[in-house]
C-alpha cells in the first residue's frame, strides 16, 4: 500500500548488562538472521482438499460415490450454468438450489450453503446464489481429490468468518495487466473470495492528475470486463479514487467526483471506495472528508438504491500515527462519519500481524469494527523480492465483531500473489481452524500440481523481504558458520543445494502456467546461482583444515561471482536469511583469516554491530563502500537507545572517522538527529568522541593528537522524538588512502581483501624499504614487472625498486612482507 518502507519492531540489545561481564564482546552480537516469528500451523493428512476449509464437514468412507460415471445437472437457479461447466456429462443427479431457507441448516449469511454427496447423486443448496456458485466450488474440488475414481459421501455445511474476504490491488509501481486481473478473479471466485478492490496506485484516472476525468473509451472497456468477469465469480467489484492529493473541497471538485462515480456505475461498478492514504495538505482534513463520505452516501449511494456501502482508506490508517485526541482524525470520524461507511486499517505499521488489540484499538476509535487491508505479500517496498511464503500473522481467535472484513494488498507480480491469496481466502472464510503451514503446502500443489516439490524447494527460500515486514524462511535448512566442519556434517545441505541448482529446468519443463512461470523465473535462476555459491562455499570449508592460504584463495578466487552476477542478484534477490548470507560470510571470514595468517595481522574488514536486527545483513556493506548514491537502511524504526557502529576486531587508533547519514545530506527524514559518537575504552565504558550532535548529517571526527585506541566504535541515539528508520551512506572509519591518481586505488591496500581495482593504465607502485616478497590477490591473476601470472594469488620473491602492474586484473589487495 504505502511507497514508503514498510516498519516492524524488533528486540533491543541490551548493552548495560553485557558490559558487566569479563567477557563481553559486542561482536558476538552480528547475528546471520534477524528474529524473526515462525510460521505456525502443521501438515495435516487429507482425504479431500478443499479450500478454504470448510466450517463443518462429515466424511463417510464407508459409502463411495463413481465420479467416473459422469454428472447432470438440475439447476433451480438457472444461474449456474457456467459455474458447473467442470462436471462431466453422465447419469448422477447434481442438484442446485438457493434461497429457500426452511431447514437450512446453517448460518443465514451471503455465501453460505450445504453440500450433500451420497452414492447415488448430489444436492448443493445455497442461502443465495453465491452460496450455491461457492458449493459447485467445493464440489469440483471433492472431484479433483477422487482416488481410483471414487469420492467418499460426505455431509458440508459451510458459511464465511467474514462477509467481505478478497484483494485490494493497491500498491505503488506497474499496475497489474488485464490478462492476470481476469485471471485472479477466476482465482478469487474458485476460492470464495468476494471482494476485488481497485486502486492501483499508478493508474492517474484512479488518482491524480486524472481522478477528476472520464476513462480513456479502451481503458472503460477493459474495466467494464472487470467487472462482468466479477459478476461470474460472484467476487463486488470495488472501484476506488484517490482525490486527496489535490482536491479542493468545492462544489466542482464534488460534481466532478459524482460524475466519476456515475461513468463507473454506467459501466456496471456497484461498490465504491474513497481512499485519502499517503497524502499531505489540504486533503487531509477529516472534517471534509466525513461532509464528503456522508454526503456521497446521501446523495449518490442511498439514491441509487443499489450501490453497497462506500468504503473510506483514511489518512491515519497505521496505528503508528493515529492520533488519538478528541478532534484527531480517527475519533471524528467515530463521532460524525455515517455508521454505514467502513473504515479501512493496517494495524499498528503499516505491514503488519493482524491482531486482537490492534482492532480494538481501531474499533474503538471508529466505533464500528475495522476493514483490514493488509499488506502482504505487497512488495512495493522491496521490488526486487517476490514472496512466496505462508500466510501468517493472522490471529486465529477473531470474528467479524473485530473486524468487518479482510483484503489482503499483494505485488505487481499478480500470479505468483496467488500463493499468499490462497492463505488469505482460507483465513477469511474458516478464521478458527486456519493452519497456515498446511495451507502454504495445499496451494503449491494447487499453483503448480505438475511439480509442487520444486516450487516449494523455491518458495521455501524466497519469503523473507531481510527488513521492513519479515517472514520466516529457509526453516528447514541448517548452515554452519565458518570453521565448523566436520565429515558429513555438511551432507543435507549439499544435497539441498545441488537440488537447487537444477530449478530453472525443472520449472521450465513442468511449470505449464505460462503466466506464473514469467513472474518466477528470473528469481528462481538467481536461487540457483545461490545454490552455485553455497557448494563453492561449502567447498571451501572442506578445504580449510588442511589446505595452505594459496589453494584457498585461488579456489576461493576461481569461483568469485563478478560484478554483473551480484548486480542480477540485487535485482532478483532470493535466499536472503540463511542461504546467501551463509555464502557471504563464510568468504568474508575466510578473506580476514587468509589475511591474518598472511601478514599477522588482523583485516579492516570490520563487523557492524548495533541494536538493529539488520545489522547482520549484506545491506550494511553500502555504507562501508564509500559510494554516496548507496546506503543501508535499519528497515525498522529508531527507538530510545538505538545505536550502529563497528567491532573493529582488535583495539586501533582512531585517528578518522567519516558519517554520512541519510539519504541524502540535505533534507532525509531517516537518521539520528539527536546523536553523539562514542567509543568503548579499555575499561568496559563507552565515551564520547563529540559533542552532541544535533539534526547532523555528515559527521567527520579527526583526532588533533593521541588518538584514542579503542576495539569498538558507535553512533548513538540521544533523546528524539523521531521513529523513522535510521540510514547511512557512509559509515568509514581510519578511510585508506588513495595509493595512485585514481581514488578508487585506495583499494589495493586497505587491508581489506573483499575490496578490488581494476587500473585502466599501467600502476606503478614503489617497494618499502625491507620488504623481500610481495603477494598479490588477484581475480584470476595479472602481469608483474612484465610476467604473467596466470593464476589468482600471485606471490613475488624477488622485488625491484617498483611494482608495475598491467592494467585490467582485478587486484584485490598488495601485500608487501
Amino acid at each position: 500500500m504505502n511507497k514508503f518502507i514498510c516498519m516492524s519492531i524488533s528486540l533491543l540489545l541490551t548493552l548495560g548488562a553485557a558490559a558487566q561481564t569479563e567477557s563481553f564482546d559486542l561482536s558476538s552480537q552480528r547475528k546471520e538472521v534477524r528474529d524473526v516469528n515462525p510460521v505456525p500451523g502443521r501438515v495435516l493428512e487429507h482425504r479431500l482438499v478443499i479450500n478454504p476449509t470448510v466450517q463443518n464437514m462429515v466424511i463417510d468412507e464407508s459409502e463411495t460415490l463413481d465420479v467416473t460415471r459422469g454428472f447432470r445437472l438440475k439447476d433451480k437457479t438457472g444461474a449456474m450454468g457456467n459455474a458447473a461447466s467442470f462436471l462431466k456429462k453422465g447419469k448422477i443427479k447434481v442438484q442446485v438450489s438457493c434461497g429457500d431457507l426452511k431447514d437450512f441448516p446453517v448460518k443465514p449469511v451471503s455465501g453460505a450453503y450445504t453440500l450433500s454427496v451420497t452414492p447415488k447423486s448430489v444436492t448443493i443448496k445455497g442461502y443465495d446464489l453465491r452460496g450455491a456458485f461457492y458449493g459447485l466450488q467445493t464440489l469440483e474440488q471433492i472431484i479433483a481429490s477422487a482416488e481410483d475414481g471414487k469420492v467418499p459421501s460426505v455431509e458440508i455445511q459451510d458459511y464465511p468468518s467474514l462477509l467481505s474476504r478478497g484483494v485490494v490491488e493497491g500498491f505503488y509501481g506497474t499496475p497489474w495487466s488485464h490478462e492476470v486481473r481476469l485471471s485472479l478473479i477466476d482465482f478469487y471466485g474458485k476460492n470464495k473470495m468476494n471482494v476485488y478492490l481497485y486502486g492501483p496506485k499508478d493508474d492517474p484516472y484512479h488518482s491524480s492528475p486524472y481522478w477528476r476525468e472520464p476513462y480513456p473509451e479502451e481503458q472503460a472497456k477493459k474495466i467494464h470486463e472487470l467487472v462482468e468477469a466479477s459478476k461470474r465469480n460472484y467476487v463486488d467489484f470495488i472501484w476506488a479514487i484517490h482525490p486527496g492529493k489535490d482536491i479542493r473541497w468545492t462544489k466542482e471538485d464534488y460534481d466532478l467526483l459524482v460524475a466519476k462515480f456515475e461513468m463507473m456505475y454506467d459501466l456496471g461498478v456497484r461498490s465504491f471506495a474513497i481512499f485519502f492514504d499517503d497524502i499531505e495538505g489540504e486533503g487531509t482534513n477529516p472534517v471534509r472528508q466525513v461532509e464528503l463520505l456522508n454526503s456521497l452516501t446521501e446523495d449518490f449511494v442511498r439514491a441509487k438504491g443499489d450501490v453497497s456501502d462506500l468504503i473510506v482508506c483514511p489518512t491515519d490508517y497505521s496505528r503508528a500515527w493515529i492520533k488519538t485526541y478528541y478532534d484527531g482524525p480517527l475519533p471524528t470520524y467515530g463521532r460524525s462519519l455515517d455508521k454505514s461507511v467502513n473504515v479501512m486499517y493496517t494495524g499498528d505499521v503499516v505491514c503488519s500481524d493482524l491482531t486482537k488489540d490492534t482492532m480494538d484499538f481501531f474499533n474503538n476509535l471508529v466505533k464500528r469494527p475495522g476493514y483490514y487491508w493488509w499488506n502482504w505479500p505487497v512488495s512495493d517496498y522491496c521490488r526486487n523480492y517476490i514472496l512466496q511464503g505462508p500466510a501468517y500473522g493472522l490471529d486465529t481467535s477473531l470474528t467479524s465483531d473485530d473486524l468487518v472484513a479482510l483484503v489482503s494488498n499483494p505485488m505487481e507480480h499478480g500470479e505468483a500473489s496467488k500463493l499468499c491469496l490462497y492463505g488469505v481466502a482460507d483465513y477469511a472464510w474458516n478464521i478458527a481452524a486456519y493452519n497456515a503451514l498446511d495451507n502454504w503446502e495445499r496451494g503449491l500443489a494447487y499453483l503448480m500440481p505438475e511439480d509442487p516439490g520444486a516450487y516449494r524447494l523455491f518458495a521455501i527460500h524466497s519469503t523473507d523481504t531481510e527488513d521492513g515486514y519479515r517472514r520466516d524462511e529457509s526453516w528447514e535448512t541448517t548452515t554452519y558458520p565458518y570453521g565448523i566442519y566436520e565429515k558429513g556434517t555438511f551432507d543435507a545441505l549439499k544435497t539441498e543445494l545441488e537440488e537447487i541448482t537444477t530449478l530453472p529446468g525443472r520449472f521450465e519443463k513442468n511449470c505449464h502456467n505460462e503466466l506464473l512461470f514469467n513472474e518466477l523465473i528470473p528469481w528462481v535462476k538467481q536461487l540457483a546461482k545461490v545454490g552455485e555459491r553455497g557448494l563453492n562455499a561449502v567447498e571451501l570449508l572442506e578445504m580449510l583444515p588442511d589446505a595452505s592460504v594459496e589453494q584457498l584463495w585461488n579456489a576461493y578466487a576461481v569461483a568469485m561471482p563478478d560484478k554483473n552476477e551480484w548486480d542480477a542478484f540485487d535485482l532478483h534477490r532470493a535466499g536472503t536469511m540463511k542461504l546467501n548470507p551463509f555464502y557471504t560470510n563464510t568468504v568474508k571470514d575466510l578473506q580476514r583469516d587468509l589475511y591474518q595468517k598472511l601478514t599477522g595481522r588482523q583485516s579492516t574488514m570490520y563487523k557492524t554491530i548495533g541494536t538493529f536486527g539488520t545489522v547482520g545483513n549484506n545491506a550494511v556493506l553500502r555504507m562501508q563502500d564509500r559510494n554516496p548514491d548507496s546506503h543501508y537502511s535499519s528497515g525498522e524504526a529508531q527507538t530510545e537507545g538505538s545505536w550502529i557502529g563497528y567491532d573493529l576486531l582488535m583495539p586501533r587508533p582512531l585517528n578518522e572517522i567519516i558519517i554520512r547519514q541519510g539519504r541524502n545530506s540535505v533534507d532525509d527524514c531517516d537518521f539520528f538527529d539527536h546523536a553523539v559518537l562514542e567509543y568503548y575504552d579499555e575499561d568496559g565504558e563507552w565515551k564520547a568522541l563529540t559533542e552532541e550532535l544535533v539534526n547532523q548529517y555528515d559527521i567527520t571526527f579527526v583526532a588533533e593528537e593521541n588518538a584514542p585506541v579503542a576495539r569498538y566504535v558507535r553512533l548513538r541515539r540521544l533523546d528524539s522524538e523521531r521513529k523513522n528508520y535510521f540510514t547511512a551512506r557512509i559509515f568509514d572509519v581510519n578511510p585508506a588512502k588513495a595509493v595512485s591518481g585514481n581514488a578508487e586505488s585506495y583499494k589495493l591496500m586497505d587491508e581489506n581483501p573483499s575490496t578490488y581495482y581494476v587500473p585502466d593504465e599501467t600502476l606503478v607502485l614503489p617497494v618499502p624499504e625491507n620488504v623481500s616478497k610481495a603477494v598479490i590477490l588477484t581475480k584470476s591473476g595479472a602481469t608483474v614487472n612484465g610476467i604473467l601470472y596466470d593464476r589468482p594469488f600471485v606471490e613475488i620473491g624477488s622485488l625491484e625498486q617498483t611494482l608495475e602492474i598491467a592494467p585490467g586484473a582485478q587486484i584485490h589487495e598488495i601485500i608487501f612482507m
